[in-house]
């Protein structure tokens, strides 16, 4: 079978020639519909980030799958069903963390990742996996269930934000989106169809005309050039925000929303920076969090029940927003187009195979 893989020592995706999976006890075969490209996988394709399987000289890419179940292999699946992969899987043996079905809380070295860190991806014409870690979608989402996986991502964000506000009676007005790539506008536009927030913002940098600033604006959303005004003068600029959603991996950001926040906001950091050694008033940060109740949170990656979250998040969205947000599917003849990074770029999947 055809499959998308990075060979150590390379930059490039290539095509490459895998035997289809078989399915081991529990697990099904799901033939593989579509398959989103994000940050991660750039980051994957570059060596900034992930790892290859062992004694393997390559890396299966891709997390952001949907595909058709091909042969339930004796689980509570059928034939036909439109599923989508979490992202995890336990490593050599067990943990607790898989044990208690928690394994997006696993730290570094008690999990691999699916098309990241030490497992082969859905980038290929089948995968197989486990049941339990295949959510089934409605067919309707079947065209666009490689939205699922970042949708689930924003989910746990936003559910360990409001549990970090749960012991008082919370009512946030507003809310911004740090980074305009794919992940912030789906994000800003599953905070709109939420009706929690009644204002929102979402930080880029891009010139206009510009696509995603488009976005934005179509959502009823106003963007924030951070060269004008960065992430802790936004109270200033506009006013403050009772929740901010850091996209950016840019490590400043973590301190400047600790500012921009409202007095009992809280931010949910997302991005994953390098090292980087620079200056902050700790004192002020400190006394910002304490005199005013302010809460950080970091999340990273999600379980099955973000998932199920997703799914509803997406079916409530526009078909409008989608036409916007996905700017190209294409196919395993066209991988210079599915990972280009150019300004008119906002999220692609490559296609496999037609529901």
């Amino acid at each position: 079978m055809h499959a998308i893989a990075v060979r150590r020592g390379e930059n490039e995706p290539v095509l490459v020639e895998k035997p289809r999976p078989e399915p081991a006890p529990g697990e099904a075969l799901v033939r593989t519909l579509r398959v989103g490209i994000d940050g991660t996988d750039h980051d994957v394709v570059a060596g900034s980030h992930g790892d290859f399987p062992e004694d393997d000289d390559h890396l299966v890419l891709g997390h952001e799958a949907v595909g058709v179940v091909a042969d339930p292999n004796g689980t509570h699946l059928e034939a036909g069903d439109v599923v989508v992969p979490t992202v995890r899987r336990r490593p050599n043996g067990q943990n607790a963390y898989f044990e208690r079905g928690e394994p997006d809380y696993a730290p570094d070295g008690q999990y691999v990742e699916r098309g990241i860190v030490g497992a082969h991806g859905f980038m290929a014409e089948y995968f197989a996996s486990p049941a339990q870690y295949l959510v089934e979608i409605p067919d309707s989402l079947a065209e666009l269930g490689f939205l699922v996986e970042p949708a689930s991502i924003s989910e746990k964000a936003f559910d360990l934000a409001f549990t970090a506000r749960s012991a008082f009676d919370w009512q946030p007005e507003t809310a911004a989106v740090l980074g305009n790539g794919s992940l912030g506008l789906l994000t800003l536009a599953m905070l709109d169809a939420s009706d929690r927030f009644e204002r929102l913002y979402c930080l880029g940098r891009r010139d206009r005309p510009d696509p995603t600033i488009d976005v934005i604006e179509a959502i009823g959303g106003t963007y924030v050039d951070s060269r004008e005004t960065p992430v802790d003068e936004i109270p200033d600029a506009h006013e403050p925000i009772d929740f901010v959603y850091e996209a950016t991996g840019y490590a400043p950001h973590a301190f400047q929303t600790v500012h921009a926040l409202a007095p009992n906001g809280v931010g949910a950091l997302l991005g994953v920076p390098e090292d980087w050694t620079f200056e902050v008033d700790a004192g002020a940060i400190h006394r910002e969090l304490v005199l005013h109740n302010k809460a950080l949170v970091g999340s990273v990656n999600s379980g099955v029940s973000d998932f199920e979250a997703g799914v509803d998040s997406l079916l409530a969205l526009d078909d409008d927003f989608y036409d916007d947000l996905v700017t190209g599917v294409y196919g395993l003849d066209e991988l210079d187009a599915a990972f280009a990074t150019d300004d008119s770029t906002i999220k692609t999947a490559v296609e496999f195979a037609s529901r």
